[in-house]
């Protein structure tokens, strides 16, 4: 249920991602975690769908059908896989970054890449081996030489790294503070970008995550992104509206979740009925039908802000903190209806419990989020006069 009705765009978009989702991802999605294969078939299918460019301008060859589209297309895409949804949601994060801060080349030559898959991923590569909260510590470097930049630095952590077609690499080009911070966009191959091995992760199977080593990686000056110097806003802007994605992403996580465990519920017995009927399995249930309702809540009202051109940092941080814990309760809890079943791979549960895991860490931890969301607490003067 919505507290507002979608539009007829919203409705669309989200259908066609829920069909293509049960229809396409579903089917293949415990096969691409056991053997944790990047699903560049599915990739290139979404953005046939423009599910890579959801609210990008049609001009620049996006879906332009707005950020709450975005949002309800990433929870359905989620719900079937939540590491084909990851690379969904950095692509839509990237696209966006340069619409927003590039220049007009910049948007021509890239952003159309990203949409129509030409690109089958795109990469966000801020986070450092000693800078993930604290991105102002990073110390990967830029220096002019003539008409390029040399970058020189190591990555971690950064998605779609091995497949990525362009990067957004931030790079400091100033000794210290966030001021000295700039943004530049490195395509894929470029000499002296080299991505390592992929990471073992817990979950996200189907998405790629990768260090990457900079050496000497060449770039012109036109490669800059938005204004020098200003790179750590850039980061900072960006981050606020993927966090709405991870939002997503994580109620998409929780709706799979809660699904498995009712339908689990209702068939197996234990002491002559259906665990369903014990008052102890129906508020497992209740509790994460409520949760997972309320974060898509939160989420559509963040991107129902953003869509609207108003503020939003304060209700994207509130959707992530919250979605991404609720996700991980409720797949707690659907592994404990399961009993000894929620442990073993063959229930999708476990995929679940793993994918669940990461999202109250990237883009932004949960105590990073609490930060955001007490500092613009405190920015209020709060008290009841205020409401009267």
């Amino acid at each position: 249920m919505h507290l507002f009705e979608l539009d007829e765009t919203q409705t669309a978009v989200r259908d066609l991602a829920r069909d293509f989702a049960r229809k396409s991802i579903a089917p293949v999605a415990k096969d691409n975690d056991k053997h944790e294969r990047f699903p560049f078939d599915l990739l290139k299918q979404m953005a046939g769908l423009g599910l890579m460019g959801v609210n990008i301008p049609a001009s620049l060859g996006g879906a332009e059908a707005g950020v709450v589209s975005y949002a309800l297309a990433m929870m359905e895409i989620a719900e079937a896989d939540a590491g084909t949804s990851v690379t969904m949601g950095v692509n839509n994060m990237v696209a966006e970054c340069i619409v927003r801060f590039g220049t007009d080349e910049q948007k021509k030559t890239y952003v159309p890449r990203i949409c129509d898959g030409t690109c089958v991923a795109a990469s966000f590569a801020l986070s450092e081996p000693q800078a993930g909260s604290d991105a102002g510590a990073l110390r990967t470097t830029a220096v002019r030489r003539g008409d390029s930049w040399v970058i020189n630095g190591q990555k971690q952590w950064i998605t779609s790294g091995s497949h990525a077609g362009v990067l957004v690499v931030w790079a400091r080009t100033a000794p210290t503070g966030n001021k000295g911070i700039s943004a530049f966009l490195v395509e894929g191959g470029t000499k002296g970008l080299t991505p390592g091995k992929p990471e073992d992760k817990t979950g996200l199977h189907s998405s790629d995550t990768v260090a990457l080593s900079l050496e000497d990686v060449t770039v012109p000056a036109s490669a800059l992104l938005g204004v020098e110097g200003e790179g750590f806003k850039i980061a900072m802007t960006a981050l606020d509206g993927g966090r709405i994605g991870i939002g997503a992403q994580a109620t998409g996580l929780g709706r799979a979740a809660l699904h498995a465990a009712t339908s689990y519920a209702k068939e197996r017995t234990a002491f002559g009925k259906p665990i369903a009927e014990f008052q102890a399995t129906q508020w497992k249930l209740a509790d994460m039908a409520t949760e997972v309702d309320a974060a898509e809540l939160l989420v559509l009202r963040a991107a129902a802000l953003k869509q609207a051109g108003r503020s939003f940092s304060r209700e994207a941080s509130m959707a992530k903190v919250f979605a991404s814990e609720t996700a991980n309760r409720a797949v707690a809890h659907a592994v404990q209806i399961h009993g000894g079943y929620g442990y073993v791979r063959e229930y999708p549960v476990d995929r679940y419990f793993r994918d669940a895991r990461v999202t109250t860490i990237y883009e932004g931890t949960s105590e990073i989020q609490r930060l955001v969301i007490a500092r613009e607490v405190l920015k209020q003067t709060g008290g009841a006069a205020d409401l009267a």
